[in-house]
């Protein structure tokens, strides 16, 4: 069940948290207006999920780890850019792990400027052999998904890994990618899993999906 919406930053007012009955973890409290009402935003779409997903009134709270905190029979993902914010949750018993991400479309100087920080030797390869005119989307891609797949495997292996611990080995323009670990994080999520994962482009931003199955 996936849930989304607009807001603007510039609209937020005080006791406007108390008035959605959303509680302010004390680092959001010390955080800029942006991250505010970002998080709010986020925190009444994971509300509405679960809502629409079986009728239950719930909001993830803030682990301290950073990641929401979801009810035991319950896996779901929080995303946000500029102006909207959107949220995934499942039963458990069909998924084990959702991450959803989004991210503004980068410009194309941009994603050759930061190539180089997130993609791995064998993705800058492929880039290169690429068209010119995808290098943009190929970066925000790569950089989108691997977000996507750390939200989904993060709360099943509970350890970090990074960019270069994961290869986004093809994708299409119908929005279907894959993925393989290069990195071992358990003894299922070894370095050579292979993933598969969804994405699609929506105006100026790219939204990602992975889902694993339960």
């Amino acid at each position: 069940m996936l849930v989304s919406g607009r807001f603007d930053p510039l609209k937020l007012a005080e006791g406007d948290f108390q008035r959605c009955a959303v509680q302010q973890p004390a680092s959001i409290q010390r955080s800029v207006a942006k991250r505010q009402a970002e998080f709010l935003a986020g925190r009444l779409c994971a509300r509405g999920a679960l809502r629409q997903l079986d009728g239950r009134e719930h909001i993830p709270t803030l682990g301290e780890d950073r990641a929401p905190i979801w009810p035991a029979d319950v896996c779901g993902s929080i995303t946000h850019s500029t102006g909207w914010a959107a949220a995934v949750v499942a039963h458990k018993q069909q998924w084990r792990g959702l991450g959803l991400d989004t991210e503004n479309l980068l410009s194309h100087d941009r994603a050759s400027r930061l190539a180089g920080e997130i993609l791995t030797a064998a993705e800058l390869a492929d880039m290169a052999a690429g068209a010119q005119d995808q290098v943009a989307l190929r970066v925000t891609l790569t950089f989108s998904i691997k977000e996507a797949l750390f939200k989904a495997l993060y709360p099943i292996v509970q350890k970090r890994f990074y960019f270069e611990d994961a290869q986004l080995l093809e994708w299409s323009a119908d929005g279907n990618a894959r993925l393989r670990l290069l990195t071992n994080l358990s003894s299922e999520w070894h370095a050579g899993k292979e993933l598969d994962g969804q994405f699609s482009v929506l105006g100026d931003h790219l939204l990602s999906l992975i889902a694993v199955q339960g």
